[in-house]
Formats: structure tokens, sequence, C-alpha cells
């Protein structure tokens, strides 16, 4: 399995974080991507940080060529210039979208304070799901940082699936899903290496970073 990430997409419509630039594509990127991966079961889309960009347009373009997607949304800066806001969350919803958590703050989880993990992992859960009107157990991992310590705080809090942004392929049913995230120069080559798989030395290297990343 092939596991996308999509950032934002289009002009932006708020100030980014340091580095985040690297991650935002144009509409017509977005657009040559969709129409690559249509028809393909091996892949997934998946979209972090509940950016205004996935509704306005994500979402149609997902619908005309009859693909659906999981959206990790930012429970606690939901309605702030540029982001999703409730209502955005319960149309991606309404249209057979799913909904999962990127977190409350997009805080990285190998810092964050225990006061910090129950807004990241229990309060925003509970608004999305209260959003959405189903339980909300799938996260994908803010920034990919994460460490064992990370991963036993996920499984504790009752995570049935985490995605990372490690790069690669992943097992379908595995919990930890490794991702691919769509850069800004991303071309036609770019698309067919990653949904053709690394070679086996890249393969190699990302195991064992992955591996690295879980025993740290």
């Amino acid at each position: 399995m092939t596991n996308l990430t999509v950032h934002g997409i289009g002009e932006t419509a708020r100030e980014l974080e340091r580095g985040e630039d690297t991650t935002w594509v144009s509409v017509e990127q977005f657009e040559r991507v969709v129409d690559a991966v249509a028809g393909r079961p091996d892949v997934r889309i998946t979209f972090d940080d509940g950016n205004a960009s996935d509704v306005e347009i994500a979402l149609p373009r997902l619908l005309e060529r009859g693909l659906k997607a999981e959206f990790f949304v930012l429970a606690g800066l939901l309605g702030e210039p540029g982001r999703l806001d409730a209502d955005g969350v319960r149309e991606l919803a309404g249209k057979g979208m799913r909904i999962g958590s990127h977190g409350w703050a997009h805080r990285d989880w190998r810092t964050i304070t225990e006061g910090q993990a129950t807004e990241e992992l229990e309060r925003a859960h509970e608004v999305l799901g209260e959003l959405t009107g189903e339980p909300v157990s799938r996260v994908a991992i803010p920034f990919g940082s994460y460490d064992r310590g990370v991963l036993r705080r996920l499984r504790h809090a009752g995570v049935t699936r985490a995605y990372t942004s490690d790069g690669g392929r992943a097992r379908p049913g595995s919990w930890l899903q490794a991702r691919n995230s769509l850069r800004h120069d991303l071309d036609a080559s770019w698309i067919g290496r990653v949904l053709d798989g690394p070679s086996l030395g890249r393969r190699a290297g990302k195991l064992g970073m992955r591996l690295y990343k879980r025993v740290r």
C-alpha cells in the first residue's frame, strides 16, 4: 500500500509555519496526483493540518474521480483563518470522507507535557467525534515525530491506527502506517517513483529509520 499525504493546495490563506511551504502544492499538481491514483486500490490519500483547501479545492476533485480520503484535523485550530471550521469537518464527513485527528495544536508529541497530551490525544478526539457523530481513533503524528514513548502513549489512548511521514510503502493492515508527503516541486517523475515504490536500497534505508524511531 502507498499512502500519500496532502497538506495545503493552491494559494495560501494563512501564515505558514517554518518549512511548511515545502509541502504546499498547486491545484494543477494536486489534480495530476489524483488523476494518477484514480482506480488504484493500492493507494490511500490522506490530508493533514485541517486547511481550508481540504474542502474548497480537494473535496470536489476527489468526488469527481470517485475517490475517498482520510482527513486528519487539528481540533484546537478549527475556525482559524485558512483552516477548516466545524461546518467544513461536517461537510467532509457527510460526503463520505473519514475524519481522523492530527492532535490539538500541531505540537511535537515527543516533547509535550501530560496536560498537553490530554488535549492532543483525548480532547481532540472528543471534539472531532462530536462533530462527525462517529468515534475518532486514528491519528496522523505531527511532523512525523515519534519514538517508543509516543507509540506507547498512542496505544494507551486507544489509537487504532497511526500514520507517520516516514515515506515508502506500508502493509495494508499495519497499526503504524508510513506515508509519502506531496511536495511543492513534485512532477510526473516524482509521482511515478512514489507509486512504483522505492528502490531496494532506499527501502532498506527507510526500514532502518523506522526501526530506529520505534526503539529510541
